[in-house]
């Protein structure tokens, strides 16, 4: 897995060190000797994990990683603090500033590779749902809010066979607000997570073993699991076990004996990233309806019905009816434009009572509308459209104080299958334009040279 490290240092000895060994496995390697470089270079490189030295003269490591987590440009980029002091105090203190995680000096080969590998797996996610959002943004649609600082509300499992170290950890927990559930049986626990929505699991490696990373792994393997945060405890003498973890699917680990600030802070960092994903991918979905959603009335537009009729026309009949407002016009020049909105709202709304929900009904553009039925005879279309023209006519529209009688014109056409896009709209609308000729609110059906007539497809136009 290659990617883009960052390594900050101010004794240069360190940093060839850290440098020889992450090209020897194929990394692209950056060196920073100082606090202000290491922010410069962070901006400017856009590395993927930043490996940041602890102990350096002016900006130390810990106001380095405070002020990269609060930049946006930076903020997501996973920081491992490179230190030599043991104390728990400074470890928590790190993990605090933003850290995501700390190796001790001298640096073991084996767990640095094990967990650049798994943060990196977070940040090629992460990347993704980011830019998809920029490109959310590019279009005007507002990112998600980033993730609040406490994980009050959040749902924890702890899986573990001592009843001892379940409850130290559920009670560490519980003082963040954190709603915890415990277990003593991985299938047990599998099942519970699978069906609730937990947003962190805790997985207590036994003394003797078990099977506690095949329950992370199978995890990883489930889509309702796979993003699922996995923080396993473990002793110091399994150090082999908790790197095994860390290739499987773990996401972080706490040494025993545990402490309850250090496992705090570890779990409010995989909660928060957990939930910022969460966001990022509604807003996904967010973005992706509104892209296909017409703004005034809530139905789908132009681009999702031409492209959902082409997918319809692949495999089988369709009947698309193109539906007009008759002489909309005069309504905005008598009511004006607000006027003539609320009763294209009305319209829509008033359609959309007349027909299935395996149907699609669509804003054409202006006061023009689609219907399109999949698969429908003749006589059963018909029948359809001549309910929806009187669903209009029969009942005028109450826009503010006026009372607006108001009916529609349709061009009813059935399509057969493989008949393309364009051709079956040109068709409706051939037939739309014999329906106003002859009078307005009036149902009229498209004749084979109606779709002779059909201009070349262009299905995929907007």
């Amino acid at each position: 897995m290659t990617a883009r490290i960052l390594v900050v240092d101010d004794i240069p000895a360190n940093l060839r060190l850290l440098e020889a060994k992450l090209l020897a496995e194929y990394y692209e390697v950056a060196l920073a000797s100082s606090g202000p470089e290491a922010l410069a270079m962070a901006a400017r490189w856009a590395p993927d994990v930043i490996l940041l030295d602890v102990m350096m003269p002016g900006m130390d490591g810990y106001e380095v990683c405070r002020r990269l987590k609060s930049q946006d440009a930076t903020a997501h980029l996973p920081v491992v603090m490179v230190t030599a002091l043991i104390d728990q105090a400074e470890r928590v203190r790190g993990l605090e500033a933003g850290a995501d995680d700390f190796l001790s000096k001298p640096v073991d080969d084996a767990t640095m590779f094990a967990r650049l590998r798994a943060l990196l797996r977070v940040k090629q996610v992460l990347d993704a749902w980011r830019q998809r959002t920029d490109t959310a943004r590019q279009l005007g649609i507002e990112p998600p809010p980033e993730p609040r600082a406490g994980i009050e509300g959040a749902k924890a499992l702890v899986l573990s066979e001592m009843p001892g170290e379940c409850r130290q950890i559920a009670e560490a927990l519980a003082a963040d607000g954190v709603e915890v559930h415990q277990s003593g049986r991985s299938d047990e626990a599998r099942r519970a997570l699978l069906e609730g929505n937990f947003d962190l699991a805790v997985l207590c490696l036994p003394p003797e073993g078990g099977d506690v990373l095949r329950l992370a792994s199978r995890l990883r393997a489930e889509a309702a699991t796979r993003d699922l945060p996995v923080l396993l405890t473990a002793d110091p003498s399994q150090r082999g076990l908790v790197l095994r973890g860390f290739d499987l699917g773990a996401n972080d680990h706490v040494l025993r004996p545990i402490d309850a600030n250090e496992l705090r802070a570890r779990a409010r960092n995989q909660v928060r990233r957990k939930w910022y994903q969460e966001r990022l991918r509604n807003d996904l979905d967010r973005s992706l309806e509104l892209a296909v959603t017409d703004p005034l009335t809530g139905l789908r537009n132009r681009r999702y019905v031409r492209r959902h009729l082409d997918g319809v026309l692949r495999g089988s009949d369709a009947a698309v009816m193109l539906l007009d407002v008759d002489r909309f016009k005069a309504i905005n020049d008598t009511y004006g434009h607000a006027a003539g909105d609320a009763a294209l709202r009305e319209v829509a709304e008033r359609l959309k009572l007349h027909l299935r929900a395996a149907d699609v009904l669509a804003r054409y553009g202006g006061e023009e509308f689609m219907v399109v039925l999949a698969g429908a005879p003749t006589d059963y279309a018909a029948m359809v459209a001549d309910r929806l023209r009187g669903a209009l006519s029969n009942d005028p529209i109450s826009v503010g104080p006026a009372l607006l009688p108001i009916t529609i014109s349709i061009g009813l056409a059935i399509a057969p299958a493989g008949c393309s896009v364009s051709g079956a709209i040109a068709a409706s609308d051939a037939a739309l334009y014999r329906a106003k000729a002859a009078g307005r609110n009036r149902v009229e059906t498209a004749v084979p040279e109606d779709f002779i007539a059909a201009p070349p497809d262009q299905a995929t136009e907007g």
